[in-house]
């Protein structure tokens, strides 16, 4: 539910010792299919779905898992929200629809292959690889569900309200009181009493109130056996049988538990990522396109924010926070650049370390070494300070490279700027 650069990049988690650390923090994110198939698992209660790539595959999935269905649900397939309420490149309007079972081969086929733009992709928008084929339910109520990570009580929080498919945080600004909000002690686990509270902020009408109180701790082992960071069922719903179900799933997962949850990240889509933040991972470097025109390469989250937060002072914009860590690698380095000077956008480059655990002079052979094997079409700005700073200075100079170096921070992102335009 929490967006943003700061919060995608960087997190601050209470430690058991109570100190607190900063650390970096990566979530997997995963298809509805996938999300629902993982809650099925559980025991958690989802709607009969397939996904599908091709229209052959719509046609045998409508013969052999929907032959009595007279209607389905047909939802496009991408890692992004807004799907119902997105339109597709082509002209269609909306990313999900209720259609005839006889429809649903056309309209799937105007969907795959397609690109939907919705309010979280951007004007770029996503390509539609899989559309996901769902039973239509007969849905009574319609209500939200969350369980996220919250930062004061240091431990998973569960959100309901009893108000659903739609968003969550106009509903928050408009109807404070109807979010219910439940921690959960991460050491003793959720109780009846946690899962009942919840249950009374979801409010429901028809659905068996022991058997929701089931489906909410069913929802919770999934959420820490998991080791997700974000579960949002937005809606889950009451069915004309009494049942609460999972008409939607969004799941994000802690990329430190890949180790132990192999299963999990092998689902790991990354059609759907920027490519340069693929190849940003692989090369264990922190990688956030942006819209800008100034592309920054930096050891350290706050120091690119602060580097931002500078180039934007002197009338720029940032293209990117490429965060290279504290001990990069000069093949590290060379990847950075590679990635950065990839982005048409990019007009000039400014490289600002502090060398503490970097050292300058591995930063500097990297610079050099990346001119040699990038053809550099923009101009570079260096600031380097810190540990081994003259060696590196010293190594930029007799490069005979065209660079243009800084003395501080301010000094950088002025050049910088002016350097592009």
């Amino acid at each position: 539910m929490v967006r943003g650069l700061v919060n995608k990049l960087v997190s601050r988690s209470l430690s058991i010792a109570g100190k607190w650390q900063q650390q970096q923090l990566r979530r997997l994110n995963i298809h509805e299919y996938q999300g629902a198939e993982l809650m099925g698992k559980y025991g958690v209660n989802v709607p009969k779905g397939v996904a599908v790539s091709s229209l052959d595959e719509v046609r045998k999935a409508i013969q052999g898992v929907f032959p009595n269905e007279s209607e389905l649900v047909v939802k496009s397939q991408i890692l992004a929200g807004g799907r119902g309420l997105g339109t597709f490149k082509s002209g269609l309007k909306g990313g999900v629809h209720i259609v005839k079972a006889d429809q649903v081969e056309d309209l799937a086929g105007k969907m795959l292959g397609q690109i939907l733009v919705t309010k979280q992709t951007g004007p770029q928008g996503k390509v539609v690889s899989k559309v996901y084929l769902c039973e239509k339910l007969s849905l009574v109520n319609e209500m939200y569900f969350a369980i996220t990570l919250d930062r004061n009580t240091a431990g998973p929080l569960i959100i309901a309200c009893r108000k659903g498919g739609t968003s969550i945080e106009d509903l928050a600004e408009k109807f404070p009181d109807m979010i219910v909000k439940v921690p959960i002690d991460v050491f003793t686990g959720i109780t009846d009493e946690d899962a009942a509270k919840v249950v009374d902020g979801l409010a429901p009408t028809v659905a068996d109130r022991k058997d929701s109180i089931e489906q909410v701790k069913k929802l919770y082992e999934l959420f820490c056996k998991c080791d997700c960071t974000l579960l949002e069922i937005n809606p889950i719903a009451e069915t004309a049988d009494k049942q609460l179900v999972a008409a939607d799933a969004k799941l994000n997962f802690d990329d430190n538990a890949a180790f132990r949850q192999k299963e999990i990240f092998a689902l790991r889509d990354p059609s759907q990522e920027d490519p340069r933040e693929v190849a940003a991972a692989k090369a264990d470097l922190n990688y956030i396109g942006l819209d800008g025109e100034i592309g920054c390469m930096v050891n350290g989250a706050g120091l690119a924010m602060a580097t931002m937060d500078i180039i934007k002072l002197h009338g720029g914009t940032p293209a990117n926070f490429l965060d290279v860590g504290g001990n990069a690698s000069e093949g590290q380095v060379v990847e950075a650049f590679k990635i950065l000077t990839s982005d048409d956008k990019v007009k000039a480059i400014l490289v600002n370390i502090f060398g503490g655990i970097m050292k300058c002079d591995i930063i500097a052979s990297g610079i050099v070494n990346a001119a040699k094997q990038v053809t550099l079409k923009v101009p570079v700005v260096v600031r380097l300070e810190g540990t081994n700073v003259d060696q590196g200075k010293r190594t930029l100079k007799e490069s005979g490279l065209a660079l243009i170096t800084a003395d501080d921070l301010d000094d950088a992102a002025e050049k910088a700027v002016k350097a592009y335009k």
